[in-house]
């Protein structure tokens, strides 16, 4: 195999970015596009007039799994059908990125991630925010110590900024039955799963107030503020809409040893000489702190983003490198997710992590049962090269 022949599954809005602007132009070294698929014929003609060679169309996905044309496959569906397409391709033995969210409830990914362990092919997620050299150097940082014991996590991620326009393009986005959620499932997946591996610590409680309908007629969550406690005694909080203008992308994370904050695509470390809490205990000065250092740090300065995350699989599959992401950390994301939700609809409940699957699924089919999917545009593409850091 000198190249990983790709086949996409879905190609609305992302999936037909990855066909014309990624695979289909040829700038994924390792790898080459041989197939589409989508249930709505007219969006496959208009990605396959946007895409040289040729490119085979199927309506099928399972057919196009079977054909023998692809050796991998990216899928790129409404949420709820990522798990089913995903274990279906890897008991076939096609390699399978999943894009974000793996799933929309956990027990749906545990069954995912239990296919995965089965299947001879690679499964990776499409955390194409974990290739952001800012990030990446928190997490080395973070994992070498460099702030000391962790103390408090705070991201406010607000710059979602979306429009009525925007839910109104398919007949399944911010609706129950048809995406699972809203900013939580749709726009905050990535830092979702940021602030657990960046940090690499995950939340053991969770308190999510969620508004739903707060700026925008939709009937999910556009506005949540969620309260993490850790095992390890440190808290957080974490702020997302997509009802804010302008918004502020602001992440921090601090430690006895100092603090790290990423804003601006800048990340700044802010170094102790001591550690806080000895400080605090052998100092006679009521209110003396110990020195600081601050650096403006330097990263290696790439961020390929979804490029990356397919040129890393495609060079995985042909054994070249180590894969990057691998699937089955989409599930923590998803419970992490889950918590949020069900403490939102209960008031702001303490939900612990993992929180019971059963009782999350539960609850998400009675908000399923009375959602409503009407008055939406449907078959609209959209740019999405804005909605992610470049």
């Amino acid at each position: 195999m000198i190249k990983v022949r790709f086949g996409i599954i879905g190609v609305g809005t992302q999936g037909g970015y990855y066909a014309k602007e990624l695979l289909g132009a040829g700038k994924i070294e390792n790898g080459m596009l041989a197939a589409i698929c989508d249930i709505d014929e007219e969006k496959l003609a208009a990605v396959a007039a946007k895409v040289p060679g040729d490119v085979k169309q199927f309506t099928d996905y399972k057919e196009m799994v079977d054909s023998g044309l692809i050796d991998a496959a990216i899928v790129v569906t409404p949420h709820y059908f990522h798990p089913e397409i995903v274990e279906y391709c890897l008991s076939r033995g096609i390699h399978t990125i999943s894009d974000k969210p793996a799933g929309v409830y956990a027990k749906q990914v545990a069954e995912m991630n239990a296919a995965a362990g089965k299947s001879k092919a690679l499964f990776g997620m499409m955390f194409n925010q974990r290739t952001n050299c800012v990030y990446r150097k928190m997490r080395e940082i973070i994992a070498s110590g460099g702030i000391g014991k962790l103390q408090r996590v705070n991201w406010i991620i607000t710059n979602w900024y979306r429009t009525q326009y925007y839910y109104d393009t398919g007949d399944w986005r911010a609706t129950w039955k048809g995406e699972g959620g809203g900013v939580l499932i749709n726009q905050a997946p990535h830092q979702i799963d940021l602030v657990q591996w960046v940090v690499g610590e995950r939340p053991a409680k969770v308190r999510g107030f969620c508004k739903y309908g707060k700026w925008r007629n939709i009937e999910v969550e556009d506005e949540v503020t969620a309260y993490f406690e850790y095992a390890s005694g440190a808290s957080g909080v974490f702020i997302t809409t997509t009802g804010e203008a302008p918004g502020t992308n602001r992440f921090e994370v601090s430690g006895t040893r100092g603090k790290l904050l990423c804003e601006g695509g800048k990340l700044t470390w802010y170094k102790l000489d001591s550690d806080s809490l000895d400080f605090a205990a052998t100092t006679e000065a009521p209110f003396a702190q110990p020195k600081k250092e601050v650096v403006e740090v330097e990263t290696d300065g790439r961020n390929p983003q979804h490029a990356g995350i397919i040129e890393n699989f495609a060079a995985a599959v042909l054994g070249k490198e180590p894969l990057f992401v691998p699937g089955e950390d989409g599930i923590c994301g998803v419970e992490l997710m889950n918590a949020i939700e069900y403490s939102g609809w209960h008031g702001g409940e303490e939900v612990p992590l993992p929180m019971d699957e059963e009782k999350y699924l539960r609850d998400l089919e009675s908000h399923k049962a009375t959602s409503k999917t009407a008055n939406k545009r449907k078959g609209s593409f959209f740019d999405v090269s804005t909605s992610f850091g470049k």
